[in-house]
């Protein structure tokens, strides 16, 4: 896959080389055939996984937790149930879908985002990434009005991902997509393997990424088309076959992925940034 690297890698975020690519990795991301999803095998015996997968109105989740040698089936199950009400409650207070949402209400200009401070972070978040980007991440630019969608998704994963570790699980996967929050290990006892295959050149080789912590959002790769817009112009945009951008927030890696995928190659004069953020590119051809 002809992937331009922007940034030397990480202490969390490395990339595998080819000769070292493991047969299985433990969560594949892109490609047509929504293999978007954990693939981890068992654990060892003193330790407990679960997998759960849930969805809203905006989209699918899966998780995968690798709980420590402490904690008990209902504990585990517990800490599930508590992340899982956290995505819920997230879908139905701020989906821009949902026509009594707080973010649908901020659009109709029924309430001020000041009285609700999760809803300010939205758009205190939403407004940082407008001037970080230069303008091509514009939650104002769509039709009907303000709509943090490439924004919102990766919040709803970080603030579950918050509630697992509250609980006190370090080794976990959140996936939705094509994108995915990490930390610890997987269930084999290894930094989480991740294959991110081009959305729509199924023979390529995905590049292949080890990680024990941190985030990786993508634009493109789940293979929809027309999905991202030119925030300066309205029309919809193809520079690139995908963008996708590891680093260590959820949802600020999804607002640089959407704003590279409107931007295309001008979109790397933001990067690596300071804060450890880098890119990933896939040509169209």
């Amino acid at each position: 896959m002809p992937i331009h690297r922007t940034t030397r890698n990480t202490d969390t975020v490395r990339t595998i080389a080819p000769g070292d690519q493991p047969a299985r990795p433990d969560v594949r991301l892109g490609g047509p055939a929504a293999r978007s999803r954990p693939t981890s095998g068992g654990a060892g015996p003193d330790r407990l996984v679960a997998r759960h997968t849930v969805q809203t109105s905006t989209a699918d989740y899966s998780l995968v937790l690798n709980g420590p040698a402490w904690m008990t089936r209902r504990m585990l199950g517990e800490a599930i149930g508590d992340a899982v009400a956290e995505l819920r409650a997230i879908d139905v207070t701020y989906s821009p879908l949902r026509e009594g949402s707080l973010v649908s209400r901020l659009r109709r200009g029924e309430v001020a985002p000041e009285a609700y401070p999760p809803l300010l972070d939205i758009v205190e978040r939403c407004n940082a990434m407008r001037a970080a980007t230069d303008g091509w991440f514009d939650a104002w630019a769509v039709p009907g009005g303000f709509d943090p969608s490439g924004l919102i998704k990766g919040w709803a994963v970080e603030r579950a991902a918050a509630r697992l570790r509250a609980a006190g699980i370090e080794d976990y996967a959140v996936v939705s997509g094509a994108d995915l929050t990490v930390r610890g290990h997987a269930p084999h006892g290894g930094p989480w393997r991740v294959a991110i295959h081009h959305p729509y050149q199924t023979k390529r080789p995905p590049i292949m990424l080890a990680m024990t912590g941190g985030a990786v959002g993508t634009s493109g790769v789940a293979g929809h088309q027309n999905h991202v817009v030119d925030p300066h112009t309205g029309e919809a945009v193809h520079h690139l076959a995908a963008a996708t951008v590891t680093g260590p927030d959820l949802a600020v890696a999804d607002a640089y992925a959407t704003a590279l995928f409107a931007a295309g190659r001008a979109g790397l004069a933001w990067f690596p940034t300071a804060d450890g953020y880098r890119a990933l590119l896939a040509p169209t051809r």
